[in-house]
């Protein structure tokens, strides 16, 4: 683990990256004590504020409301959705991703056929259409993007699979009669453990994404609880004379989604062993 953390804080990227997450993640932790305002409270004779007012540093929306406030938990939102939904998907994606890749056969046919049609529709059209059918809410949103992520993780899964279970080391814990469960959990799961760990941080920042457009389209968390996604399709309406209502929350979707992206390539380039070879020599 201490190697793995080196060989981060070596590249540049993934430094600054994984320190803008740090740093939003911490935001979203202590959200009550760093705003004195109410992100739902309502004050019409502030409304449409404009930025870098002292009381409001990023102005107020179309009905009072502090927008720093509302960024602020929004980013509660956003990083809750997005760290549940991918949690789901590797949970339930490696299980079956595991298993087909162990025992093969018509098991492993079945099943990869059924991953293979949920990936043929996007992610975020899939995530439309289950969260449609379940009705809006916190939960669905996650199990949502949950299920569009499972796939994903089971064709990473049992590729590996597919390369470890013939290896010497399962063959011997094999021969001397460790049950199939413990092979592939006590064997099989900590070799995986490099490729899930990159897939996790870039899936991350693909559920951020799809939980805001689909609070865009107003199927996201209902009001009056801020999300970043309904925020930019609130301000939509006022883009000719307060276009700070959309651009700080269209602002805040990119910062976040770009850190992890570049916190999640930094992370890729240190487990990549033949990267970690060149650099050796």
């Amino acid at each position: 683990m201490l190697r793995l953390i080196r060989d981060v804080a070596r590249r540049k990227g993934a430094l600054l990256g994984g320190i803008m997450l740090f740093v939003l993640v911490l935001i979203a932790l202590m959200a009550p004590w760093l705003t004195p305002y109410n992100p739902t409270a309502q004050d019409l004779r502030l409304r449409l504020l404009p930025p870098l007012t002292p009381e409001h540093p990023l102005g107020t929306d179309e009905l009072g409301r502090d927008i720093l406030t509302r960024i602020i938990f929004g980013s509660r939102v956003s990083l809750l959705v997005g760290a549940c939904s991918v949690l789901l998907g590797l949970v339930l994606g490696t299980l079956i991703g595991i298993t087909s890749g162990y025992f093969g056969q018509r098991y492993d046919t079945v099943m990869m056929r059924l991953m293979d049609v949920m990936m043929t529709f996007p992610t975020l059209l899939l995530a439309i259409a289950i969260v449609a059918t379940l009705g809006g809410g916190m939960f669905n949103l996650m199990l949502a993007i949950g299920i569009s992520n499972i796939p994903r993780f089971a064709r990473l899964v049992r590729g590996e699979a597919l390369r470890l279970r013939n290896l010497d080391y399962v063959e011997a814990a094999r021969a001397a009669g460790a049950s199939n469960g413990r092979i592939m959990l006590r064997y099989m799961l900590p070799n995986l453990l490099s490729a899930l760990i990159v897939m996790i941080t870039l899936r991350v920042g693909v559920a951020i994404l799809v939980e805001s457009s689909l609070a865009y389209l107003g199927l996201g968390v209902p009001p009056p609880t801020p999300t970043w996604g309904g925020m930019v399709s609130r301000g939509q309406r006022f883009l000719l004379f307060a276009p700070w209502m959309s651009l700080v929350p269209g602002t805040a979707i990119m910062i976040l989604v770009f850190s992890i992206n570049l916190f999640g390539d930094g992370l890729r380039d240190a487990l990549d062993p033949q990267l970690r070879g060149d650099q050796a020599t």
